[in-house]
């Protein structure tokens, strides 16, 4: 591989990018995001991986014998007892088909126990705040109201914690995020799809669903809810994964993927991506389809570690191979690792000539070499914005210089 990508040229390119006040600018925070807040020794991290809250969870229900019934039936499934997001979907999938009788030895109202046991359990672990206001989802919301902006910066998140909304309220940013009402909000479709809202408020939307979304019956009919405090003994709506939800379970998360593709399929719309790993399929043939159906958009993946990791028998495999077949494919869906990015299809190392030391130090902060061999003095450089918290350093960097942008 001969292809370099210019690390000055293409940090200005972001910089630029994300300078604009009258074009769609976006970001899509995944489950990688929570890992990067800075917490006191032993408390790391804040909110845990899904294989240690899998891990979690498992430990808690082990004496529930059907949750056991569960996991075995998972196992036969060929599904992953180490996921609990696969636990989730599966349970559910088995409710929808068990309505007067039995799936696997479990009865309705037994998987409807499991369900919201196996809820309970992630709300109680993902039920936190963040231990100050440096944090990086407060540089990231700081960022969103450093200018006035003609054009709202929207939000979409896949995690289900409450992290995002704290920041927007800690920095006083308003936003909106498909639900209306004060006592028990309730989620305006009209109002997502029309997108009469103030272009001042910031959009949260939060695809995979949320901790303090609960479904209630209303009458007749259930009715999804957004609460002010989050519910430990409720019906939460965590979606982990596509599945045909009845009719009250499936309007959020339906009405909010499409939100994420009419984002994309907006003219010069740019999305950045960070914590998200590729593994979700709806997901990614949401953003393909827009951006193949819209050729002036983008898409950046900030992604954490190096192009290649070692596996457990020590050999290099791909960090993100999801990832890297879409850019590879897709001329508008750009990916950065630490040491290397596909850009416009073509994969490079990231470079920088001599004659760049003293250029623009705002952004050479940002650019790191790193030694290979000692022996030869060869080395490598590295531009690390796939960790969130060091993205979000950026972002309050060229907090200054987006403003000379917008005035000059």
């Amino acid at each position: 591989m001969n292809n370099r990508h210019n690390a000055v040229r293409h940090l200005k390119y972001l910089r630029q990018s994300l300078a604009q006040d009258n074009e769609s600018i976006g970001f899509f925070l995944s489950a990688g995001c929570p890992l990067s807040v800075q917490m006191p020794e032993g408390l790391w991290p804040l909110i845990p991986d899904v294989a240690n809250l899998s891990k979690y969870v498992n430990s808690q229900l082990i004496d529930d014998p059907k949750y056991t019934i569960l996991l075995s039936e998972l196992v036969k499934a060929g599904k992953n007892r180490e996921n609990i997001e696969d636990t989730l979907s599966f349970v559910r999938s088995l409710y929808l088909v068990s309505r007067g009788g039995t799936v696997r030895g479990l009865s309705q109202e037994e998987l409807e126990t499991l369900e919201k046991s196996i809820c309970s359990k992630i709300v109680s672990k993902l039920d936190v705040r963040l231990p100050s206001t440096e944090s990086p989802y407060h540089r990231l919301c700081k960022w969103v109201k450093s200018i006035d902006r003609k054009i709202a910066i929207e939000i979409f998140t896949t995690n289900y914690d409450l992290l995002v909304e704290q920041s927007l309220e800690d920095i006083g940013i308003p936003y909106f995020d498909g639900f209306v009402g004060s006592r028990k909000s309730f989620f305006d479709l009209r109002a997502v799809e029309e997108n009469q809202i103030p272009r001042h408020w910031s959009r949260l939307w939060k695809i995979h669903g949320s901790i303090n979304w609960v479904q209630e019956t209303a009458g007749n009919r259930l009715q999804v809810h957004r609460g002010s405090e989050v519910k430990q003994d409720a019906s939460h709506l965590i979606y982990p994964s596509h599945l045909k939800y009845e009719e009250s379970r499936k309007m959020p998360y339906l009405a909010l993927m499409d939100q994420l593709s009419r984002f994309i399929r907006k003219k010069s719309s740019f999305l950045i991506l960070s914590g998200y790993s590729f593994n979700d399929e709806h997901v990614n043939d949401t953003i393909i389809n827009a951006l193949n159906a819209n050729p002036t958009a983008m898409v950046l993946g900030l992604m954490f570690g190096n192009y290649e990791m070692k596996n457990s028998t020590g050999e290099y495999i791909d960090s993100y191979p999801n990832a890297y077949r879409l850019a590879k494919n897709q001329h508008n869906l750009n990916i950065w690792t630490y040491d290397k990015a596909i850009i416009g299809t073509n994969l490079g190392t990231w470079s920088r000539s001599p004659q760049e030391e003293d250029a623009d130090q705002e952004l050479v902060q940002f650019i790191e070499t790193e030694k290979i061999d000692e022996s030869d003095g060869t080395s490598r450089t590295l531009i690390k914005l796939g960790d969130f918290a060091v993205f979000t350093n950026f972002l309050q960097k060229i907090i200054g210089a987006t403003r000379e942008s917008k005035n000059g």
